[in-house]
């Protein structure tokens, strides 16, 4: 009896169970389900995130470039100056890149024996110093003056790394103090010693500045040190622009950005309106240019300037040497005589759309744009076209006229506007205008 009733309790608690282990199996299914549900929404989800960007546009500001890297030859309105006697070194009046008048003085030469003449002129500026601090009837207004613009160009000429500032520092200078010695010399007695020592003094400046040649300029225009022998030969005149062939050019045997050394003979004065870039390429644009095209240039600085086309050659390998004429950025390319630089041909700004967001039907171009989910199909003007996108813009009322557009369909009109979203690859037979 015993075991049978055992079996019974038995029986009965894995009927017992039978009911709960149903229910944790069914929930275990729902459980799946429901995890296979989210996992192919999320799936969904992130299908329509990746695939959005591919079907619509947001319509932003860009500029579209037609433009190409070219070596360009420098060519200049230059005069070289150079005196008798430039193997005694020279002093520079004008520093580089500084402008200067017709007749104004550039630079000088040293006189032969101008570093002894200076030696001297220093040794008796301190044996002065010292017999005008004896002298107590000297200290005029002007002297205290003087003494004071000294000590303040002293003060101000230690903070000055600037060679060529430098030297003007110490010219004036120089200049001060002769200034104060003559001053001194003036209200010396006859005879004195500083009297003598003054004297002595103006005898070796005399000869100094009589020694001296200077060389003045013969054109207005920027002063430049930088001279390398083709200031003749790289023109701006119709003869020279005749010859420069794509052989002649190399022949020069010039290196890209390599700056012209300075130098000590001589100096150059150049016209800074303007100057000229020879360049050779065999690009379509190229090809289909013509003298007078405007186009830019972007410089080795990354400045953009306006540009001229003012000579063309066809050489007989089907490359093409163009001459560009610029009147901005000139004193930029001083130092050079070849650079790498930019030809923009043309570069235009406004709405940037892909190409595959625009249609065209019967010459006319259109997008579709989607505003929250509605789509709307709107005439667009194309401003320039593209390898890949387009800039566009709205028509105005005038251009609709003349298009045939009636009054009832200009005012109908919808424009296109910064930050619309566009369809690509959009069928227009689906919708309506």
């Amino acid at each position: 009896m015993k075991e049978q009733k055992t079996q019974e309790l038995k029986r009965e608690k894995k009927e017992q169970k039978k009911p709960k282990e149903r229910f944790e199996f069914n929930k275990k299914i729902i459980i799946y389900i429901a995890v296979a549900l989210v996992s192919i929404y999320l799936m969904y989800t992130i299908y329509l995130l990746i695939k959005q960007p591919t079907d619509i546009f947001t319509l932003e500001e860009g500029t579209l470039y037609s433009e190409e890297t070219d070596i360009g030859y420098v060519i200049r309105d230059e005069v070289v100056v150079q005196g008798e006697n430039y193997k005694n070194g020279m002093e520079k009046i004008k520093s580089e890149g500084e402008k200067v008048a017709v007749n104004e003085a550039v630079f000088r030469y040293y006189t032969k024996n101008e570093a002894s003449l200076k030696e001297k002129i220093a040794q008796l500026d301190t044996k002065i110093q010292e017999a005008m601090s004896n002298e107590t009837n000297l200290f005029t207004s002007d002297m205290k003056s003087l003494e004071t613009q000294i000590e303040q160009k002293l003060l101000e000429i230690s903070n000055i790394t600037d060679t060529t500032k430098l030297e003007e520092y110490k010219k004036e200078i120089d200049e001060l103090i002769t200034k104060k010695a003559n001053i001194a010399g003036d209200l010396s007695p006859q005879g004195s010693y500083l009297k003598q020592l003054i004297e002595e003094r103006k005898n070796y400046e005399n000869e100094l500045n009589s020694g001296a040649e200077y060389v003045n300029s013969s054109k207005s225009g920027v002063v430049s040190y930088r001279v390398d022998g083709l200031e003749d030969v790289l023109k701006p005149t119709e003869e020279c622009f005749s010859t420069l062939s794509k052989e002649y050019l190399e022949n020069l045997d010039l290196k890209t950005g390599k700056i012209i050394p300075a130098s000590d003979e001589c100096g150059k004065i150049i016209d800074n309106t303007n100057c000229y870039i020879a360049t050779i390429t065999n690009t379509d644009e190229a090809k289909n240019a013509k003298v007078g095209d405007k186009v830019k240039v972007r410089l080795p600085s990354g400045s953009e300037v306006s540009a001229e086309i003012t000579y063309t050659l066809q050489e007989d390998d089907n490359d093409i040497v163009l001459i560009l004429r610029i009147e901005k950025g000139v004193e930029e390319l001083i130092s050079y005589r070849k650079v790498s630089f930019d030809l923009i041909w043309w570069s235009e700004s406004g709405l940037k759309i892909p190409n595959q967001a625009i249609v065209k039907e019967n010459d006319l171009a259109y997008v579709v744009r989607n505003r929250a989910g509605y789509l709307n199909k709107i005439l667009v003007k194309i401003k320039k076209e593209g390898e890949k996108y387009s800039i566009v813009e709205p028509y105005d009322t005038e251009e609709l006229k003349e298009l045939g557009f009636t009054n009832e369909e200009i005012i109908s009109y919808k424009k296109i506007s910064l930050y619309d979203e566009v369809v690509l690859n959009p069928d227009l037979t689906k919708l309506e205008e």
